[in-house]
């Protein structure tokens, strides 16, 4: 009988006919002895819709510290006790030699990003600007940035220096946004997703789970995401830090991980699941099943101000499953 649902909701999305709330809790909350079955439509799905490759990405911390938001994740907020790094805009030489290393990777992106509420000057957003246009001439790389709360004629300037997509994360769902942030609102953030594409940008925004959320909640955030029609959705998994308010939350099971993933492919069957921080925190052993779940994105090399997997072990990773990076053979 529970395979049987699966394969009812595996046709409905490879038909691309979407499923239900119902369906999306039923997904979540799927005994673990029917994983492997689910993740074997979460592949199909997958494949049919994005092929063999996986796209990588990779980012630089081009600001730490300092924000006066108070997301309740994130160590880099002046209401953790963290002790993470501080310090301003980075040389623009610094970003280049950044991008350039993640495209020896095999990045096809490069995220710049920056603590804070937003840009803070004209004389910084035209630093930003140059550094955009830089990466994008000199490594040859699309360009992405997240750079907190952004008005239209900065987005634009950005836009106009060869930005291609602007990373603005929901977090979480409507409903236990208040649990992970209150110096500002969940409409400010997805006002922000729809400035960006407004404006002509492509957008990438997700969440992260983990922080305490039901499932309900992560399904609410699905259809949100899947709402506003984002091109690129990284999933993200808590990684507590010491001296933030979720420092003692227990880590989301590499089952409900995937399932988390699976999700997002059967809801979003076209679109860039991608998966990026906490990724070994959360999954252990199993996270090169990310991509029998549905991913066809990973970021690689360090995070915000957590270091990452070593890049080659995810290359082999790469090798070994039988995947290609989007736009390089392996």
């Amino acid at each position: 009988m529970t395979r049987g649902k699966i394969d009812v909701i595996g046709e409905k999305a490879l038909s691309g006919k979407g499923i239900t709330d119902d369906e999306a809790i039923f997904i979540l909350k799927l005994e673990n002895c029917h994983l492997s079955y689910l993740l074997a439509w979460a592949d199909r799905i997958r494949q049919t819709f994005n092929g063999n490759r996986i796209e990588l990405c990779s980012v630089i911390n081009a600001r730490s510290g300092g924000c006066p938001e108070d997301c309740s994740f994130c160590s880099q907020s002046i209401y953790s006790s963290a002790g993470v790094a501080s310090y301003p805009l980075l040389p623009i030489n610094s970003v280049v030699e950044g991008a350039r290393m993640a495209k020896s990777w095999g990045a096809k992106r490069f995220c710049l990003a920056t603590s804070g509420k937003g840009i803070n000057n004209k004389k910084e957003l035209d630093k930003l600007c140059e550094a955009v246009a830089r990466i994008k001439m000199e490594a040859g790389m699309e360009v992405c940035a997240t750079l907190g709360a952004l008005t239209g004629e900065e987005i634009a300037a950005l836009k106009t220096a060869g930005l291609s997509r602007l990373h603005h994360n929901l977090e979480a769902s409507e409903s236990f946004f208040p649990n992970v942030c209150t110096t500002h609102t969940y409409k400010e953030r997805v006002e922000q997703v729809r400035l960006a594409k407004d404006i002509g940008l492509s957008t990438c925004s997700g969440g992260i789970f983990g922080m305490g959320e039901t499932a309900g909640q992560r399904a609410e955030l699905a259809f949100a995401l899947l709402a506003l029609d984002v091109a690129s959705v990284p999933v993200n998994f808590l990684m507590p830090a010491a001296g933030t308010p979720l420092q003692d939350v227990s880590p989301i099971t590499p089952a409900d991980s995937l399932k988390a993933i699976a999700l997002f492919r059967f809801l979003m069957q076209d679109k860039e699941i991608r998966v990026c921080g906490g990724r070994m925190t959360s999954l252990r052993d199993l996270h090169p099943l990310i991509f029998a779940a549905g991913a066809n994105g990973m970021m690689i090399g360090n995070y915000l101000t957590r270091s990452g997997r070593e890049p080659n072990k995810d290359l082999q990773m790469l090798k070994d499953l039988g995947l290609e990076i989007s736009d390089m053979k392996m």
